[in-house]
């Protein structure tokens, strides 16, 4: 199975391309907006959304770290040729994109401190560490995966979000409330130093802090700005409340949606919580189905 250019157009498709239920969100907002300086932002992301969805290009600068989740069922198999097509397939999709050159030259030391600069071409950026997701995953994203499911899903991640997110402890006091509230204050926080809002917030809640960035990165290839919970509702309205707006104009969208995804939980006074405010031309996800 040769799947090397499927996967680069799905990396294309990750980079260049809005989804029906953002484009829905950002419609709704923009008719809702009676602030003219954060309708008129709001008009020219949509703007630019368009143009780079017909012209197959970047839709931000920052090109994004890929992060990959792989859905399977119980009668498909992963082998590590598959691993390898991924791993070049994404090579080939950000050097075909092309994505912004950021990898960085060097051994531990050297990368750390950026000394030899980076590599010329795109594709030498390595994705993060593979995901993999069953039926036996219980959250609030839970997905209903049938037995012959082999989904890969393509996550674009850029910088400044990563900058402003967060994962820590909380303790909660046997109260949600309590949990909420400490997420949506971190996220209320770091959404007035981003600067390209409107965000869509992901807020990702577990027993360690990998499974809650684990949790949180599902939210983000699963989540629907069309089927919103009740409590993703609540943070949304909350986080609007801030009048932060887009790009910082003021007005009553600062964030389009919630990504709100609660897993397993341990008998603990502590809950980890993982935070990522995603900027405005996020999230860049795509899907290959095999």
């Amino acid at each position: 199975m040769d799947i090397l250019e499927d996967i680069s157009k799905t990396i294309i498709d990750a980079s260049t391309t809005l989804s029906q239920d953002k484009f829905n969100a950002l419609k709704r907002s923009i008719d809702a907006e009676d602030n003219e300086n954060a309708k008129w932002a709001l008009e020219q992301i949509l703007e630019n959304y368009k143009v780079a969805q017909d012209i197959k290009f970047p839709l931000c600068d920052d090109t994004g770290i890929p992060h990959v989740i792989i859905e399977i069922g119980e009668d498909r198999e992963i082998s590590g040729d598959l691993l390898n097509q991924i791993h070049k397939g994404i090579e080939l999709g950000l050097n075909n994109l092309p994505a912004r050159p950021m990898a960085v030259i060097g051994d531990e030391v050297q990368r750390i401190e950026q000394s030899k600069g980076l590599f010329e071409k795109p594709g030498m950026l390595r994705p993060a560490s593979i995901l993999i997701d069953t039926a036996n995953d219980e959250s609030t994203y839970k997905r209903d995966i049938s037995s012959d499911t082999l989904n890969i899903h393509f996550l674009l991640e850029g910088g400044g979000p990563e900058i402003r997110a967060n994962t820590f402890r909380v303790y909660h006091k046997r109260s949600f409330d309590n949990v909420i509230n400490t997420a949506c204050g971190w996220l209320e926080e770091s959404l007035r130093m981003l600067g390209c809002t409107p965000s869509i917030p992901s807020i990702g809640i577990g027993r360690t802090h990998f499974e809650s960035t684990s949790l949180l990165l599902k939210s983000i290839a699963y989540g629907n700005l069309d089927n919103q919970s009740e409590h993703e509702q609540k943070i949304t309205q909350r986080l609007n409340e801030t009048c932060i707006g887009p790009m910082g104009f003021g007005g009553k969208t600062t964030v389009l949606g919630t990504y709100l995804n609660i897993g397993n939980q341990r008998a603990s006074g502590v809950r980890i919580v993982s935070v990522r405010p995603s900027c405005f031309v996020e999230p860049r996800v795509a899907t290959l189905k095999l």
